[in-house]
């Protein structure tokens, strides 16, 4: 991974910037319903609300090169939830999705989290290959999760101390 990135905390105004990544970056998955999907996932609410548990990598020209979004469930305060993330595809592979787990991770523990979850489609291979590798457990298909024909694969992992 790249020594040059710098992270840090989203403000509202780095909404836009995602969003303008989203396209590129999934090279037009699924075509303009992929795209609306994907920008449906991320609202400005994040940006507003979510940021101390979400994270940005930026290049030294300010361009962004990866972003995690996530939150502490309010719901039950011992799991976090992984929302959306997103890594240049010029910089897979060097580590930069772990490293923004990882803080993720760090993060969440020192907060009192026990456990971290997250979703994707069932057809997402790298992301399923990814959550595996950090020793997420994965579930089986879980029909119309999100809707209908909106089918996904959760994660859970442990990040309690051993």
């Amino acid at each position: 991974m790249s020594a040059d990135l710098t992270f840090r905390q989203p403000t509202e105004a780095d909404h836009a910037r995602v969003l303008s990544v989203l396209e590129p970056w999934w090279g037009g998955l699924k075509g303009a319903a992929g795209a609306q999907e994907r920008a449906l996932l991320v609202p400005r609410l994040y940006f507003q609300h979510f940021t101390p548990a979400s994270r940005l990598a930026e290049r030294p020209d300010g361009t962004l090169a990866a972003f995690l979004l996530g939150f502490r469930s309010q719901t039950d305060p011992d799991t976090a939830y992984i929302h959306f993330v997103g890594v240049d595809p010029a910089l897979h592979g060097q580590g930069l999705g772990r490293t923004l787990y990882t803080w993720f991770f760090a993060r969440m523990r020192d907060c009192g989290v026990r456990k971290v979850k997250c979703i994707t489609s069932p057809g997402n291979a790298g992301s399923r290959a990814f959550h595996a590798r950090l020793g997420f457990t994965e579930s089986e298909v879980l029909a119309d999760y999100d809707g209908p024909g909106l089918d996904r694969v959760a994660f859970t992992r442990s990040i309690a101390e051993p």
